[in-house]
C-alpha cells in the first residue's frame, strides 16, 4: 500500500474521527479501572501540515483549510470540541509552530498518549516500515505504549483480551484494498468473541452509500452488542467530491454518548460543509437494551 496520511491529515474526517475518539475516552476514563487503547492502522503519529501540499511528485491541494483550520478560531464552540482543538493547539505549539495558522497536527495515537492515565496501556500497529519507523520515532519512549509493525488486524486477535479486561479499539484503515470492508467485519467478529464488552470504533468513508449499506448488513449478520453510527457529510449524495463524507461506527459506546454527540454533529455540518446537502446524524444500528 502507498496510502499516506500526512496529505489528508487536519482535514474535515480527521476533525470528526478525532472528536468522537477522544469523548469516548474520556467517558470510559469515568471508571477508576485501567484499560488498552488499541489502534489498529495508527500512522506515524504526528503530521506536519505544510508538507500537505506536496504529493510525491506534484502540489497539491492541501485538506486542512476545510477542516481543521475552519473550527481553529472559530467562537462558542461546545465544551468536547474546545477541548479537542485546545489538545490540538497545545501540541502545534509544543512542536515549535509560533503562527497564527496550524503547522502540525497530532495522530489518533499522539492525542491519546497525553491522556493516558497511570493504569492505562496503549498498543500502535502499523504494517508499513517507514510508517513505523516515524511511528517508534514520535511514541516510542512514551510511558506503557506497545508499538508493533505488523498488520493490525493480525494484532488484534493476538492482544484481545487484555489484562485489564477493558479495551477502546479504533480500527482506521486506508480503504486502498477492495477487501477492507470484509476484513473489519472478520477482525470485529474476532474481537467481540475475544472481548465482547469492548468498545470498537470504525472509521469508513462516504463515497459510495451502497458500499456502506452493505458494510453495514454485514456487520449485522454478527451477533451485535448496541451499535451506533456516527456519520458528518460535508456535501450531499449529488456532489461530484472525492469524499463527501465519513462516518464510525461504534460498538459499545459509552452511556449518554448520543446526548452529546448528536448536536455536536449537525453543528460541525454546518461548519465543514463544502456543498449543499451537509448533515450530521447520529442513528442506532442495534439500540442499547
Amino acid at each position: 500500500m502507498n496510502y499516506r496520511h500526512q496529505f489528508h491529515a487536519g482535514n474535515f474526517a480527521d476533525v470528526v474521527k478525532h472528536y468522537l475518539l477522544l469523548r469516548v475516552l474520556h467517558a470510559l476514563q469515568r471508571k477508576d479501572k485501567g484499560l488498552l487503547y488499541l489502534d489498529t492502522h495508527a500512522g506515524r503519529g504526528t503530521y506536519d501540515l505544510a508538507r500537505a501540499a506536496h504529493g510525491d511528485t506534484l502540489e497539491r491541494q492541501p485538506e486542512w483549510p476545510a477542516g481543521i483550520g475552519r473550527l481553529w478560531s472559530a467562537p462558542n464552540l461546545p465544551a468536547g470540541l474546545q477541548d479537542y482543538i485546545g489538545l490540538v493547539r497545545t501540541y502545534d505549539r509544543q512542536q515549535g509552530n509560533l503562527e497564527a495558522a496550524p503547522r502540525f497536527y497530532p495522530g489518533s495515537p499522539r492525542l491519546v498518549s497525553g491522556l493516558l492515565r497511570p493504569q492505562d496501556r496503549m498498543a500502535l500497529c502499523e504494517r508499513q516500515p517507514d510508517e513505523c519507523q516515524a511511528l517508534r520515532a514520535a511514541l516510542g519512549r512514551t510511558p506503557r505504549c506497545l508499538i508493533r509493525e505488523e498488520d493490525g488486524y493480525q494484532a488484534l486477535r493476538a492482544l484481545l483480551p487484555p489484562p485489564e479486561r477493558r479495551a477502546l479499539v479504533l480500527i482506521d484503515p486506508p480503504y486502498e484494498s477492495q477487501r477492507e470492508f470484509d476484513d473489519i467485519v472478520n477482525a470485529v467478529e474476532a474481537g467481540l468473541r475475544r472481548l465482547p464488552g469492548g468498545t470498537f470504533l470504525i472509521w469508513y468513508p462516504l463515497t459510495l452509500r451502497a458500499r456502506v449499506d452493505e458494510f453495514f448488513d454485514r456487520l449485522q449478520t454478527l451477533e451485535l452488542p448496541p451499535t451506533a453510527v456516527a456519520e458528518l457529510a460535508v456535501a450531499g449524495e449529488d456532489s461530484a467530491l472525492k469524499l463527501r463524507g465519513c462516518g464510525l461506527v461504534v460498538l459499545n459506546p459509552p452511556w449518554q454518548l448520543a446526548d452529546e454527540i448528536t448536536p455536536v454533529l449537525g453543528l460541525l455540518a454546518g461548519l465543514l460543509a463544502q456543498g449543499t446537502g451537509a448533515d450530521g446524524s447520529w442513528r442506532w444500528l442495534v439500540p442499547e437494551r
